[in-house]
């Protein structure tokens, strides 16, 4: 998995590489069906998810959260009450990151002008570049495996970088 994640390539690929003909939607289904589908609570959060979500709201920014995952990791994160606006991802959508539709998608749900909207991601080639060409603003999060091997990448030039969510609120403020 490191090194196709080091090659910038989609995870899957990781899989293919021990099982080439592996169908990934199948396999889901039948560990879903098998009683070990998505799970997901507040364990799965970084400690500052909530907190910085909620320092967002109260400076009055709107948050959305979208991302690549399935239908059912939206059910359970709407699911944990989150203090956003709303929670989509690109398989509701039928649309997914990196492609332009994702974003536009995105902007329709905000019902945000591009450069009222700040995107905050970790992977140059799947949140950054992609919303600057829409037009958003971009925020790097260092951390993770993709905020800290791409952080310094050619590719990577984001509006503001930020180690954790709580550090964002007053970096908008301030930008205002």
């Amino acid at each position: 998995m490191g090194a196709v994640v080091a090659q910038g390539r989609d995870n899957a690929e990781a899989i293919r590489l021990i099982r080439p003909d592996v169908d990934v939607a199948a396999e889901r289904a039948a560990m879903t069906a098998a009683g070990f589908g998505e799970r997901l609570d507040d364990s799965d959060l970084y400690e500052d998810v909530r907190t910085g979500l909620s320092q967002l709201r109260a400076a009055g920014f709107a948050v959305h959260v979208a991302g690549n995952q399935t239908a059912r990791a939206g059910t359970l994160l709407r699911r944990l009450g989150l203090p956003v606006d709303s929670v989509s991802t690109s398989e509701e959508w039928g649309t997914a990151k990196p492609a332009a539709a994702f974003f536009e998608r995105l902007l329709r749900t905000t019902g945000s002008a591009p450069s009222n909207t700040v995107y905050v991601g970790d992977h140059p080639a799947n949140d950054i570049a992609p919303a600057a060409r829409t037009g958003l603003r971009t925020c790097l999060i260092r951390r993770g495996p993709w905020g800290h091997l791409w952080a310094d990448s050619a590719d990577m030039r984001p509006d503001l970088t930020i180690s954790g969510l709580q550090e964002l609120p007053a970096l908008l403020l301030d930008a205002e």
